[in-house]
């Protein structure tokens, strides 16, 4: 009898032993969120909730979108990067608040490589070097002889100083050997605009703003500033192919969290991102908004924030800018 006891006994504390074990393993047992740090109808915000969706589903939680916008995105990286390191909160990210900011601001109230542990990139946004239809410019080589004249000054738009559509054109002139006066505006629109007023000359601007001009026969594009061509632009060449390669101007948005998340979260969260980023609706979904879908692992996108680094940090210190 004593011995069925406590092997009795033994049993129940082996069952108390391992149940928290196994509440510990099931994972997520509440909605999460996905703090965007930009507003609603940005493209982060539009990919974000396409593909959340789609995760959510594979999680079998929902995933709530929390815009968090301001400071060029670095009061929502930072929101991310001071969350609670359990998987219920991540969010995502792009190339200003992730890697150019980190040379533009003096101080950031984050560290992009220690407070945040990259997930997967989730899409590019190739920018697309275009000219107004009514441009005497045809082609890349007709714009690089161009800027190459001190007789005939050229100007481009871009969303701001340090942004991609502003340092790949600078990028792209100092290889040429040409020069154009910078014109920042605030938003994609604005720039636009310029073009087409005839207020500016070319400009290397996220697709999502001027493909439906592009489609209409409003503007010209000459290029893409990207290692490959894109679904949306599929007979126009990169700039590489045209003779001046390693100039990559993409606007893509990366899903991260907070550092210190654990592994096994970590790998469950970013499995179902990959999987909703494959998805073949949501790709559809994806390319509609003129985003080229990627989904990668964390050391990729790691990486290639390394890369981002290394292109672009050396061009904002010889254009010596900053913010603050």
């Amino acid at each position: 009898m004593r011995s069925l006891i406590n092997a009795g006994l033994a049993a129940i504390l082996a069952l108390g032993i391992s149940m928290p074990a196994a509440a510990a393993e099931k994972w997520p047992t509440k909605p999460l969120t996905l703090v965007v740090p930009f507003g609603p109808g940005s493209s982060p915000d539009v990919a974000a909730r396409i593909i959340a969706e789609q995760a959510g589903k594979t999680l079998g939680q929902t995933i709530v979108i929390q815009n968090k916008p301001g400071a060029s995105g670095n009061l929502g990286t930072s929101v991310i990067a001071k969350a609670a390191p359990d998987g219920y909160t991540f969010g995502v990210s792009i190339t200003g608040p992730m890697v150019n900011n980190t040379v533009l601001y003096k101080e950031l109230p984050y560290d992009p490589r220690k407070d945040i542990s990259p997930l997967t990139l989730g899409v590019h946004q190739p920018n697309i070097l275009v000219v107004p239809a009514s441009s005497d410019i045809k082609s890349l080589a007709d714009l690089l002889e161009a800027v190459k004249d001190p007789n005939t000054p050229y100007n481009f738009p871009s969303t701001g100083a340090g942004t991609i559509s502003h340092l790949s054109v600078e990028l792209l002139l100092e290889r040429a050997g040409g020069k154009a006066v910078h014109v920042p505006y605030p938003s994609s629109p604005a720039a636009v605009t310029s073009l087409i007023a005839g207020d500016t000359h070319f400009a290397a601007l996220p697709p999502i703003a001027v493909m439906p001009l592009v489609n209409d026969g409003r503007l010209r594009a000459l290029a893409v500033v990207y290692s490959d061509r894109v679904s949306f632009l599929p007979d126009t060449p990169t700039v590489g192919e045209q003779g001046i390669p390693g100039i990559e101007g993409s606007g893509w948005i990366g899903f991260v969290a907070p550092a210190g998340i654990p592994e096994d979260i970590k790998g469950q969260l970013t499995d179902a991102l990959i999987q909703a980023i494959k998805n073949p609706e949501v790709q559809k979904r994806l390319r509609s908004q003129f985003m080229e879908p990627v989904g990668n692992t964390p050391a990729e996108f790691a990486q290639y924030m390394d890369e981002e680094l290394q292109r672009w940090e050396p061009l904002i210190k010889r254009l010596n800018l900053s913010v603050n």
